[in-house]
């Protein structure tokens, strides 16, 4: 929790569920990064916060932007982004969303399949494409490697085919993971990609840019290693595996720039427990999975959370939201623990949430209306 954060909680105590952001951190985050990876061009990946007010500072810092939806393109552009700055980087778009993209002047499309090429080529004619590779995701802490990405083998013949159709072969991407810890991840799929790189040269086509995606993770109940040695491993391998002949580097943070700037705001709705020989309690908040903590799902994400009553004697917790659904379980296997003195109508704060909360939260779930925001 930044400094101004906690005096924005401290004077404000806002209704709670709400996701507060500090936006100044976030443009913090963004120079971080930038100095980590000096010739790195960053695609702020919109889907892990688009509120204008983070759009609009990352506008002002020169940032570029990936954008899953044509929405996100929209609320980019509304936020003042020149439209040669956003990539469209899902994979899977609907061909009037490729359209509208392409009219608004988005320069550069994401694929991993033939069937999406030749909905680009058809929708967004000339445009700049990029081929997804399917890589490890071990290490990360919420994987993407099932849904997304293509073989080796189809991403060549693609990336042939795809000046046939008109298109510009602008490159090459792969993503590692969400929440990656593992440096090593992003040295192995570089050295993958460049293997492709290179072939693809040989045989004429004009492949120039390398897109290392996002992943770069945040620090929630454990420490992760510093962008710094993200930074390190990912110049090293760039230049042991394309030498003198370095294409364009482009990233994808999402988390990595928001995730820290925000704290959730909660209420202790009931504190209970199953029987009176169970230790552990159960502890109830007025927001769970479905009121945008959606990555606790598996208990993937394990936000580190404080209470007024920390340094308190402390026991063991479940941890649950406030709906009529058994699914509506955060935590039951992480070892959470938390005071024995906490009580009903109290707060608590769960700690690096500024990524994947507001835009995760359901639309009226039980009746509950999404948290509020404030970014300050």
């Amino acid at each position: 929790m930044t400094p101004k954060i906690a005096r924005f909680l401290a004077s404000r105590q806002p209704a709670t569920p709400c996701l507060v952001v500090d936006v100044d951190r976030v443009a913090e985050n963004f120079c971080a990064l930038q100095a980590a990876l000096p010739l790195a061009r960053i695609y702020y990946a919109v889907k892990a916060n688009p509120a204008p007010a983070v759009l609009s500072r990352l506008v002002g810092l020169g940032s570029f932007f990936d954008a899953a939806g044509i929405e996100e393109v929209e609320a980019c552009l509304a936020a003042g982004a020149p439209a040669s700055s956003i990539s469209f980087g899902n994979t899977i778009k609907k061909s009037t969303a490729i359209a509208r993209a392409h009219a608004a002047g988005v320069p550069i499309y994401a694929f991993d399949s033939a069937e999406e090429l030749a909905k680009i080529a058809r929708h967004a004619p000339g445009r700049r494409v990029y081929c997804r590779i399917l890589v490890e995701n071990a290490g990360a802490d919420w994987p993407l490697s099932r849904k997304f990405g293509t073989t080796i083998e189809s991403a060549r013949e693609l990336m042939l085919q795809a000046a046939s159709l008109g298109l510009d072969p602008y490159g090459l991407s792969f993503h590692v993971g969400s929440q990656q810890t593992d440096t090593a991840a992003y040295e192995a799929a570089i050295g993958r990609v460049a293997m492709l790189f290179t072939d693809l040269r040989e045989r004429g086509v004009n492949v120039r840019m390398v897109n290392l995606g996002g992943g770069f993770p945040v620090a929630y109940r454990d420490e992760v290693p510093g962008i710094d040695r993200f930074g390190l491993a990912i110049g090293n391998a760039i230049a042991r595996h394309f030498g003198n002949a370095l294409p364009e580097i482009v990233v994808e943070p999402g988390r990595f720039i928001v995730g820290d700037a925000g704290v959730v705001s909660a209420e202790v709705v009931l504190v209970s427990r199953r029987s009176k020989s169970d230790p552990v309690r159960w502890v109830y908040l007025d927001i769970g999975r479905f009121g945008g903590l959606a990555e606790t799902e598996g208990e993937a994400i394990k936000y580190r959370i404080t209470t007024t009553h920390d340094g308190d004697e402390a026991g063991p917790v479940a941890i649950a939201g406030p709906t009529c659904d058994g699914a509506d379980i955060l935590y039951e296997r992480a070892n959470y623990r938390l005071p024995l003195s906490l009580a009903c109508g109290e707060r608590i704060e769960l700690h690096a949430a500024g990524a994947y909360v507001s835009t995760y939260a359901s639309q009226g779930f039980n009746g509950f209306a999404p948290l509020a925001e404030h970014y300050i």
